[in-house]
Parts: structure tokens; C-alpha cells; sequence
């Protein structure tokens, strides 16, 4: 179990507070609107009104003993890079921030925040992936470069075996599960025929996916 600071219980933040919650993560959440804060009280470990641009605030809530700090306050460049300071400052080792836009993005790496997202941006990005790219059924982020997706296989490599497709040397793309069915076969039979009722789960890049389309 990892600890979690989350600051700035908008729609994001708070949705970002709750799921850590249900994946069994001790979460903090954190606004200075206390009626953000009541609604949320339930749905984390502990929740408090209280003021993250003061440093002396986050010392006291214990925040440098976290081991990831979300701050959703992408709206207000000021605070958000503040908040991001102080954090830094504490020693959280990990500091995902929410941006408005690319400048803000900027601002905050140069600050030392470890990733920054804009939402929205990367949720346009996913469901135009599903919408565009033929057979695609679900993609899993796991970095900015990489991610999990799971696909049908194009026609053109039904009949075949993931042996004979050469897909690691072709898309640099790595086969870490079949599907057929509701039986999921891990590792993956190399030598299996592929058909209409195979679900192929690749490890690989954004490019090597869009490679795929």
C-alpha cells in the first residue's frame, strides 16, 4: 500500500482521491473549500480543509512521509506551481500535477513536478485511439510512452502464429497474453493460430500502436 497526498478536490482530483481510495491506497485529500472537503470525507482515509500553498501546512499534515502527492489545481498556474515547490521542497519523491494547457505543462517540469497531464488532452487521445485505429478494444497507460492494449488481430494475420509474425523485430511490440474466449493463456502459446475469436494483449510504445492502425 503507497500513501497519497491529494490537493484540489475539483472533479478531478476528487475522482483521482476516491479511485486510489477503492484500490486500497491511504489517501489524504486536501482543499481549502471545506465543502468539498465534507463531501469527500467518506470516500478517503482522512480528509482535511486546509491551505497546501503554506508549507507549514504540509509540514504539519505530515506531507514529505507520502509517497506521491497529486495536485489537481491545474486551473491556477500560481498556486499549482507553489504547491509544487513546497512538496519538492518536503521530499515527496513523486509528484503528479494537473495542467491547464502546454505552458503551464512547462512550468511545471521545470519546477520538478514528475509528470504533468492534461486531462482532457489524454482522454481525447484514448477514445480517438479506440475510434480510429480498426479492432482496438481497450489501451492501458503505463507511462507517457507505453502502454498495455488489447485488440483483435488485423485479417491479415489471422491464420498465423505470433512466432511466424515477427512482431517484436516488425513493431517492436511484445504479445503478453491471448485471449480466446473467456480463457486467457499466459504466456502466450507462440504457436497458436490466430483467428476471428483470438484477443491479442501487446506491451509496446504509443507509436508501435499507431503503427498498428
Amino acid at each position: 500500500m503507497k500513501s497519497y497526498i491529494v490537493i484540489g478536490l475539483g472533479r478531478f482530483g476528487a475522482e483521482m482521491a476516491v479511485k486510489l481510495y477503492e484500490c486500497g491506497e491511504d489517501v489524504l485529500a486536501m482543499d481549502t473549500d471545506e465543502a468539498l472537503v465534507d463531501k469527500i470525507a467518506d470516500r478517503v482515509t482522512r480528509a482535511v480543509a486546509a491551505d497546501a500553498k503554506d508549507v507549514d501546512v504540509l509540514k504539519k499534515l505530515g506531507a514529505g512521509n507520502f509517497d506521491r502527492a497529486v495536485v489537481a489545481v491545474g486551473s491556477d498556474l500560481a498556486a499549482s506551481a507553489l504547491i509544487t515547490m513546497n512538496l519538492k521542497s518536503l521530499g515527496v519523491p513523486y509528484i503528479l500535477c494537473k495542467a491547464h494547457d502546454d505552458t503551464y505543462r512547462e512550468i511545471l517540469e521545470k519546477l520538478g513536478a514528475s509528470r504533468v497531464i492534461i486531462p482532457e488532452r489524454e482522454m481525447a487521445d484514448k477514445l480517438s485511439l479506440g475510434l480510429t485505429s480498426a479492432g482496438i478494444m481497450e489501451y492501458i497507460e503505463i507511462s507517457d510512452e507505453y502502454g498495455i492494449v488489447e485488440m483483435a488481430p488485423p485479417e491479415a494475420w489471422l491464420g498465423k502464429c505470433i512466432r511466424n509474425l515477427d512482431l517484436r523485430r516488425k513493431y517492436n511490440a511484445n504479445v503478453i497474453a491471448l485471449r480466446q474466449g473467456d480463457e486467457l493463456c499466459i504466456p502466450p502459446d507462440i504457436d497458436a493460430e490466430l483467428d476471428e475469436n483470438t484477443t491479442l494483449v501487446m506491451l509496446g510504445s504509443y507509436e508501435m500502436i499507431n503503427s498498428l492502425k
